[in-house]
């Protein structure tokens, strides 16, 4: 039995390092992606509604298209006519989907896909000629007209294993057809007028959708926002091109009076200020996710393509390739930063083709991450010099890291562990534990002594920076604060991680305030112009 148990947890390990490693979201993660913008999932949101009223809710967000720049145009940001994005919810825990939305998009010209045209010439010589822009005027939520493209999706729900389970296709309930519409990118002020504007322009594409089988509707929106994720990339990937432990005596109190030569929190640290991304989100009644299970669930979005693609040499915008062949898995994104910062680079594309039931060929990178050895490598000597200390390493010592098996892998017992306990990368949510108000939220979440944030779940506020590295680096050897007392867990102790209290961080600060309280929760995008 003991040796069974073993190799169960060993297993398990196989995948959580997979979303333990977190020190920047999933842009452009893996090689392939980077050649597939359109299809990277750069981050994934799972967490309970806490939108006034909406507390028998649970919502979730897949951003794609990373680092977008708000004056991107003249052709923004367009999803890919030929892929299917997908959110998948395992309400059991066998790893496996037991619903999925999938969203399939179109994209549009008026007058039958040849555009708005405009006269040009005089009388005796006029030519009627396309126009190059996506909007030749202003644009409303009451009035479109100006609009020179336009993009809808449709969405299905497939109940069961998303390539052999039955699929519906839904509603839109405002116009009572199944076509749904995405908003155009927030080109500019002159375009929307200001962002007011512009709120009340996306705002109308917000929808409600009947769910089989459910008594209550559902909510979907999809278009340009701001990217929630706060990081510091650039210097991240530069060999941690800075000390990454907090230099003042709590974050952004300016004292100096932390680390030595510590960096401290402040929003010019975070690369991604000024970058918008592309989010799918859906927000369903809670009943209805987590099926027989034990109100736990798990979450994962994923975009696919068919196998074939043969490009057209006489392009046209309606007709650029035809697609062909079964559909073929490219990204993958469920808990943060796991691709970047976990997963070999010969592996990442493997990845990202993979099933969370599938996770314990990973098994390698989790029960030995090179993240916490890396920092070690980079950091130990300055740590000894600065502190006049002999520590022999900063990195944990435990082996196999069951602690990160608890955290990422299998959730913890009673808080948001699934039914059936199966080794796999998902975003784990106990839909039964209360959404926090944002104005009470801890960007720390369950670290800050807040059960509803990361890693139960993950909302946009959570700084999953600072969280992962810290429990990468080994927190939860040490006890943690649960409803005002610190509890050990006894996954490991302080003896196995020598630097496991320190508050690691990023230096980029993020809390709530940063997003909406309502659906869809992030905040507008940034105008391309003011």
């Amino acid at each position: 039995m003991k040796r069974t148990t073993k190799t169960f947890a060993l297993s398990l390990i196989s995948s959580v390092i997979i979303a333990q490693s977190a020190m920047a979201s999933s842009h452009r993660e893996a090689p392939n992606l980077t050649r597939l913008p359109t299809l990277d999932s750069t981050d994934f949101y799972a967490f309970n509604s806490y939108e006034e009223g909406r507390g028998e809710y649970l919502t979730m967000i897949a951003n794609y298209i990373p680092l977008q720049d708000a004056y991107g145009g003249p052709n923004y940001f367009a999803m890919d006519p030929a892929a299917v994005y997908s959110i998948h919810i395992d309400s059991d825990g066998d790893a496996v989907e037991d619903m999925t939305f999938q969203f399939r998009f179109e994209s549009m010209l008026p007058n039958n896909n040849e555009g708005v045209a405009l006269m040009i010439g005089p009388a005796d010589n006029q030519r009627s000629v396309k126009v190059p822009l996506k909007n030749i005027g202003g644009i409303t939520a009451a009035n479109q007209a100006n609009a020179n493209f336009s993009e809808s999706y449709s969405l299905s729900l497939v109940t069961g294993p998303q390539s052999s389970g039955s699929s519906a296709q839904l509603t839109n309930s405002t116009s009572g057809t199944t076509s749904f519409g995405k908003p155009l990118d927030y080109i500019g002020n002159k375009t929307f007028t200001n962002g007011a504007t512009y709120a009340e322009y996306s705002d109308s594409f917000i929808y409600d959708f009947a769910i089989p089988g459910c008594d209550s509707m559902g909510k979907v929106f999809v278009g340009q926002r701001k990217d929630a994720f706060v990081v510091n990339l650039g210097k991240t990937f530069d060999l941690v091109n800075y000390v990454p432990v907090e230099g003042d005596s709590a974050p952004g109190a300016g004292d100096g009076n932390g680390f030595p030569g510590g960096i401290t929190q402040d929003s010019s640290n975070d690369d991604l200020a000024d970058k918008n991304v592309t989010s799918i989100a859906v927000e369903i009644p809670k009943v209805c996710a987590t099926g027989e299970g034990n109100k736990s669930i798990g979450a994962w979005t994923t975009a696919s393509l068919p196998q074939a693609r043969i490009l057209n040499p006489n392009a046209s915008f309606a007709n650029t390739e035809v697609n062909g062949g079964a559909l073929t898995q490219v990204s993958r994104l469920g808990n943060p930063l796991v691709n970047e910062l976990v997963i070999g680079l010969a592996d990442k594309d493997t990845f990202s083709s993979a099933h969370p039931k599938d996770d314990t060929q990973f098994a390698d990178y989790v029960t030995h991450p090179s993240l916490p050895e890396l920092l070690n490598i980079l950091f130990r000597d300055a740590v000894n010099t600065t502190l006049g200390a002999d520590i022999e390493t900063l990195a944990p010592t435990n082996f196999p890291r069951v602690d990160l098996v608890t955290t990422f892998l299998t959730g913890f017992e009673g808080v948001n562990q699934l039914a059936t306990v199966t080794p796999s990368e998902m975003l784990r949510l106990n839909t039964a534990i209360a959404a926090t108000a944002a104005a009470e939220q801890s960007p720390f979440g369950v670290a800050g002594d807040d059960l509803a944030g990361f890693p139960n779940g993950r909302r946009p506020g959570d700084d999953v920076v600072d969280i992962a590295l810290r429990v990468v680096m080994g927190r939860l050897c040490y006890p943690i604060p649960v409803a005002g007392t610190d509890t050990d867990l006894g996954l490991c102790t302080p003896e196995d991680a020598s630097v496991g209290n320190v508050p690691f961080t990023d230096g980029a600060p993020s809390d709530s305030t940063m997003m909406m309280s309502r659906f869809p929760y992030l905040a507008l995008p940034l105008a391309g112009s003011e």
